[in-house]
Parts: structure tokens; sequence; C-alpha cells
């Protein structure tokens, strides 16, 4: 058993990653030890290379080995821990690469937890101790651990610069104020400091006001905008109200008109079937008198006929038109005319009006690629997030389906089933971004909630409600969202640009040639951030690239 205290002993059971105890201690095939997720991470960050080295040997593996833990060698950290080997200097209080080392350390040097200003030194926690004992190190000016206390020295007379030239603005030694710098205005640093203190104060509380004023300012938008929605929908509700009215009015107008007109040609028609019925009766009688044989019996017969009248109601008949409401269809369209006069008179008094919250209202799309550039997004793809089917490269722009598994380490937010990546970055404001496909590719957005693991339609980009998808395939596309398929007609082309408008809830797919094609365009509201994704067909060889486009 290791004696406690023994430094070169405790070495041997740490890290050489973290500098502490090792925690899960794994051996890889050159035999050196480490915890296990300092080499996870330290792996993770040359999957890219898809080579796998040794911090301490630099040996070089391929695949990525798989790790086990190295129970001897825990149960031995265990057993070291119980004996308080771990109450010796701990490494992970050795200075580092990117650390501020004592410069009064012999040996392997600690982390210094301060520097003087004043012995231009830095010291860990046990060579500062003097500064707190000694009445005269007491005055000594002590800062965070700092590496620049160089630049505090004057490189011509290899002095502290503890004063400041106002004519030349910069820090000087009491020497240079006497020579070079003799006449200038010339105060100490400190002094200097305290100016530019106050100065700097004053500007934050400028600064400060100016931000309230600006949500005062923001405050009074939102409550503009509120009004404006109020306003528009109260007098949508008025208008369809007013209008309704109107409209039952002039029906029961044309209605009671309508009855009136049926009932005098109903009349008139009636009165005319009559006058018809007689005109046979006597025609009857006529025919039968013209049939007598008998001439006596004729002349005897023909005064008692009685003489036809004439008639009163064929000549108005015949002159009257049979229009009746062809005046209120012009009387209708004379109103439109004049209403639509009124409201562009009233448009110009409504975009006077609101002009003053035009920032909250959407703004318009972009038309051109140029104008599209102007918000481009670089996109990354999130290593912990893509399928073990997905082969990553350029950078973690591109995947490529493979069939055989990637040894990424397993990570709550990796999707466990389909073929899916979803970027780094989140994405708000305004954005755009460009993704080259090769294959069937779905080009999508997603909330960060969206479910991982499974095969469930909630894992799926496009068939739930916290994603959107477009499916290109070779010379078709279909959009997706909440398992609701959408067919989209336009060019199919190799690159997909992507607009998002976060905050007006635009969300755009264009196909991008010589020209911009919008192939769908959805206006929804996003109450999350969204992440652009990408989910390759299981096809060997279908790849999507993220493009740069700066």
């Amino acid at each position: 058993m290791a004696q406690q205290g023994n430094p070169l002993d405790q070495a041997k059971f740490c890290c050489s990653v973290c500098l502490d105890l090792l925690t899960d201690p794994v051996t890889i095939p050159c035999g050196h030890s480490y915890c296990m997720s300092c080499i996870e991470t330290h792996w993770d960050k040359e999957d890219e290379k898809r080579i796998y080295s040794c911090p301490q040997c630099r040996q070089t593996f391929t695949p990525r080995p798989v790790l086990g833990k190295n129970i001897m060698l825990a149960d031995l950290v265990e057993e070291l821990k119980k004996t308080g080997l771990q109450a010796a200097p701990a490494d992970h209080c050795c200075a580092g690469a990117e650390d501020v080392a004592c410069d009064f350390c012999t040996g392997r040097k600690l982390k210094a937890v301060k520097s003087c200003l004043v012995c231009l030194a830095s010291y860990c926690e046990k060579h500062l101790q003097p500064h707190y004992d000694v009445p005269l190190l007491k005055k000594h000016k002590l800062v965070d651990p700092t590496n620049k206390l160089q630049e505090n020295i004057c490189s011509r007379h290899d002095e502290v610069m503890k004063m400041f030239c106002r004519t030349d603005q910069q820090c000087i030694c009491y020497l240079c104020s006497v020579d070079e710098h003799k006449g200038h205005d010339t105060v100490s640093a400190a002094a200097e400091r305290t100016e530019r203190q106050r100065e700097l104060e004053l500007s934050r509380q400028q600064i400060q006001q100016r931000v309230q004023d600006r949500e005062k300012d923001v405050k009074l938008l939102q409550q503009d905008l509120e009004a404006v929605n109020g306003s528009a929908d109260k007098a949508v509700e008025d208008s369809e109200k007013i209008f309704a009215e109107m409209i039952r009015s002039l029906k029961q107008q044309i209605r009671s008109k309508q009855e009136t007109e049926v009932s005098r040609v109903k009349d008139l028609q009636e009165k005319l079937e009559q006058e018809i019925t007689e005109l046979k009766r006597k025609d009857a009688e006529l025919k039968q008198l013209s049939h007598t044989e008998d001439h006596n019996q004729f002349l005897h017969n023909y005064p008692s006929l009685t003489p036809l009248s004439p008639s009163t109601h064929s000549s108005s008949i015949n002159i009257r038109p049979l229009r009746y409401f062809e005046a209120v269809t012009a009387a209708v369209s004379e109103v439109r005319g004049r209403l639509q006069d009124v409201l562009t008179e009233s448009e110009t008094n409504i975009s006077l009006t609101v002009t003053q919250v035009d920032v909250l209202l959407p703004q318009p799309e972009p038309k051109t690629r140029a104008e599209f550039l102007r918000y481009s997004q670089e996109i990354t793809l999130d290593p912990n997030t893509v399928n073990k089917h997905l082969l990553l490269s350029e950078g973690n722009r591109k995947v490529t389906f493979v069939r055989e598994k990637q040894f990424y380490s397993n990570h709550r937010d990796r999707f466990t089933y389909w073929s899916q990546v979803l970027s780094r970055e989140s994405l708000t404001g305004r954005c755009y971004w460009e993704v080259k496909r090769r294959g069937d590719v779905d080009v999508a957005v997603a909330y960060k909630n969206i479910r991982r693991a499974g095969k469930s339609d909630e894992c799926r980009f496009g068939l739930n409600d916290k994603s959107m998808s477009l499916d290109c395939c070779e010379d078709s596309c279909t959009f997706y969202y909440n398992s609701i398929d959408t067919p989209v007609s336009g060019p199919v082309s190799s690159r997909v640009g992507v607009y998002l408008d976060h905050s007006a809830g635009v969300l755009s797919f264009y196909s991008v040639t010589h020209i911009m094609t919008l192939l769908h365009r959805v206006q929804t509201t996003f109450t999350q951030p969204l992440y652009a994704g990408a989910a390759i067909n299981d096809d060997d060889g279908f790849t999507a690239e993220f493009c740069k486009l700066k």
C-alpha cells in the first residue's frame, strides 16, 4: 500500500486530463488510464477525424475503442481514498497550460489565487499568506490571477508604471515623467483611474437610463399593437353587423316589392284568363251559328249575339318591359363604388396612424437571393443529437447515411431510431440557411423538446406538433406538420433555402437555382426557439449539407 502523502504515489492514480483522482477509471489499448468521462470527452472532439488518440503517448486507434471500467484500478483508488491519500496537495490545484502559475513554487507549480501589482508576482494560497500577515505586504494591491503583470513594467526603464500621461494617453513610469514626457500633463495612474471610473459610471447610468426608456417604449408599442389589433377586430365585427343589417333590410324591401308585383301580375293574369274563357265561349256560339243551314233561323238569332268588347290589357302588357329589380342591382353597385372611395381615403389616414407601430408589424419577406443572404445563419450540427447511422463531416455541417453504426457515446439528446440530426444553434429573429442534398432528404425545423428516444411519431420530423418538415424526393416535395401531409408544387432542386421570421411566425422553403422559387410558406406562431434539422432516407450515400453562405 502506498504511504499517505507521497506525491509520486498519488500521481500514479490521477487522470492526466483533469489532474484529479481517477473516477470510473478505464484503461485504453495503449495501457494508459483515465476517468471514463474525461477520455470520452476527449474522443468526442476527435469524432470528425475518426482517428482517436491517447492524450499522453499520442498513440492512435481506429475504430474508436469500446471502453469498459477497470474494476481492479477502481477498487484500488477507492482503498487509497479511504487511507486519506486525497488529503495530500491535490493535483487539481496544480497549474495547467491555461492557468496562472505561482511564481514561488518549486518543482510542480500550483495555481495562483492572487497576483500582486506591487510585487509583480503571482502566488498560490500558501505563498500568498505573508501578504495577509506582514504589515508592509498588507498594503500591496492584490488582484485576480493574471499573466499580464509584465505589461505594468516600463520597457524603457524597467520600472513599474504608476503614472499616466494625459497628453499622450498612455501609462508611464516615474522616470518617463521626467524624461521624454517632461512637461506633459501627468497624474498618478490611481488618480486617472478614479477619473475614468467616474466617467464609466456616468456612461453606465446613461446606458441604463436609455435601456429603461427603450423598455418603456417597447411597452407603449405593445399597447399600441394591442390597440391596433383590438380596433381592427372591432371594426371587422361592427362592419359585419352593419352589412348584415343592410343585407337583411335590402332583402326585406326586395321581397316586399316582389310580393306586390307578384300579386299585381297574378290579378292581371286571372282577369286575362277569365277573358280568354269568355272569348272561347263566344267563339263557340259564333261557330255554332255559322253552321246553321236555315237562313231565316240564322238571321233571327244573329241580332241577339252580344257584341265583342275591346280588350284593355294586351296593349299595356306588350309595351311594358319585364324588368323590375335591375335598379336595385345598379344602386348596390353604386353604393359599393362609393364605399370603396371612402375606404381608399380612410386607408391613407389609417396608414399615417399606424406608422408609429410599424416596427412591430411583420417585415416584408426578401425577394432575391442577395436579400435572403443578409439574414444568413451558419448552421453546425450537434453530435449529441445525430443518429448512429449518420456520419458527420465537413466540420459537423454534413451528414451521410451509412449502414454501419458509428461509435457515438450515449446521450439523452440523440435520436435513437430515426436517421435525424438537429443543429447546435437555436434560431430566433430572422434567419436564412441553405441545405444541399443528395437523395431523399427531409429539411426540417423543430423545438428542442421534441422526443428523441424510440420510433414513435413523436420523434419523427413533421409527424408531431413540435416539428415541421419538407420531404424532398427525386421529382416531388411534400410538407409535413402534425402528421398532415401537403403536396408541394414547383421545381425540385438539389439546394433548398429556408427562411425564418420567428417573431412574425413565418417559415418559407425555396428551391434555389439561378432564381428563388417559393415551394411552401407557413404562417403560424412559434412559442419556442427553433433548431434546424435534417432527416435522411435509409440509403447509403444520401447526404445533407448545411452550406456556408458567408
